[in-house]
């Protein structure tokens, strides 16, 4: 892109009133967008109203400059790409959804966007201790086996997905990465919190978004960042999900799109597994491991390299790893789902003082939660 087009792409995506639709319209009649600039007003209101057409032709001179500065800056870092929709490496799956961004910034490996397997993970802000591990587990697994995995940067499911991907990828375990869809410019770092997995996808996976350089979060941002991490995957897995989790809107606009949906069920008591519980009843496909994901998407002669074998397999829990005789039997009352005190007591025929010595030593070694509700949630090896 040269400096006169970038100029030209910068004018028309900050121009008040003029949307993705609207820009693809003018697209689709005019050409690139020099060649919309070049039309006069009436030619213009004829594709997108008087009102759109006006903004177009009034030039902010200043916003402009400082904008095309910025970007300018920030493309000359070596792995720093701007992808619009006339590219020929603009992502083919994108094209096929309903709003397809206009134009893409990207900071990482942008081949990634064309990797042969893409699936989304997702899931609440807010794992718990056995849907944190499910997430950063399937991820590693799904890297291992050469599956690039999608999400969205948020606290909780989001980052642990991203993290296993990453993981595997460090470890050399598989040829999968990660990709990072942003709700902010690509320049920004959102939650703060995350500046140092950011530093990590941008080194070893791929950073997306189609917010202006320099955008702040807003509310309205991540609905439509959705859109995106679902588009470019074949599938979503939603690993853990509460009824009103914006996971669910994701797992939504991937049915929309004709992406497949796949959920992890959990324990009835754990109100984070109310929403994977609704796909399933809406058909999503039940995942207990790895090899359910790859029959679903087809994927069936993906295999795990040899030396990573051992890498991708979901770990032993730790219900029979580890402690002494009295802790291996607290773990193996917990269960996968957990239990309050008086179930653990019943399970075990144990006193109470007994069993809370036993949950306190295990808490303390950071192999049990207690959640709320006073249940006690054990937490798998990650």
């Amino acid at each position: 892109m040269d400096d006169g087009e970038l100029e030209a792409w910068l004018r028309l995506l900050r121009t008040p009133g003029l949307g993705g639709a609207a820009m693809r319209r003018l697209l689709a009649a005019f050409g690139l967008p020099q060649q919309i600039l070049e039309q006069d007003r009436a030619s213009l209101a004829r594709v997108v109203g008087t009102g759109i057409a006006e903004a177009v032709h009034t030039l902010d001179a200043a916003g402009l400059r400082d904008a095309k500065a910025r970007t300018t800056g920030w493309l000359a870092a070596p792995d720093h790409r701007i992808l619009t929709l006339a590219d020929s490496e603009y992502p083919a799956a994108l094209l096929q959804i309903a709003d397809p961004p206009v134009l893409l910034y990207t900071a990482g490996r942008t081949a990634l966007l064309r990797a042969p397997r893409l699936l989304a993970i997702v899931g609440t802000r807010n794992p718990s201790p056995q849907g944190a591990r499910d997430a950063r587990i399937f991820a590693h697994a799904c890297a291992a086996a050469g599956i690039t995995v999608v999400s969205g940067l948020a606290q909780g499911v989001d980052a642990l997905a991203h993290q296993g991907a990453l993981d595997a990828l460090d470890a050399d375990a598989g040829s999968g990465s990660t990709i990072a869809v942003l709700g902010t410019g690509c320049d920004q770092v959102y939650p703060a919190t995350h500046r140092a997995l950011t530093r990590r996808i941008a080194k070893g996976g791929l950073l997306v978004s189609e917010f202006a350089l320099g955008t702040p979060p807003a509310r309205d941002h991540f609905p439509r960042r959705n859109r995106i991490i679902s588009g470019l995957a074949r599938g979503v897995l939603v690993t853990e999900a509460a009824l009103q989790s914006g996971s669910l809107i994701t797992a939504r606009l991937a049915a929309e799109q004709g992406r497949d949906v796949l959920a992890i069920p959990g324990s009835i008591h754990n109100p984070l597994a109310r929403g994977c519980h609704r796909l399933l009843r809406d058909g999503a496909r039940l995942v207990e491991g790895l090899d359910d994901i790859l029959a679903e998407l087809g994927w069936d002669g993906c295999r795990v390299p040899s030396g990573a074998a051992a890498a991708s397999q979901l770990p032993t829990h730790a219900a029979t790893a580890g402690g002494t005789p009295a802790q291996r039997e607290v773990m193996q009352a917990l269960g996968d789902a957990g239990a309050d005190f008086d179930t653990l007591a019943a399970r075990t025929g144990r006193d109470a003082r007994w069993l809370a010595e036993q949950l306190l030593e295990l808490e303390l070694q950071g192999r049990v939660a207690r959640m709320p509700g006073g249940r006690f949630q054990p937490i798998g090896l990650v």
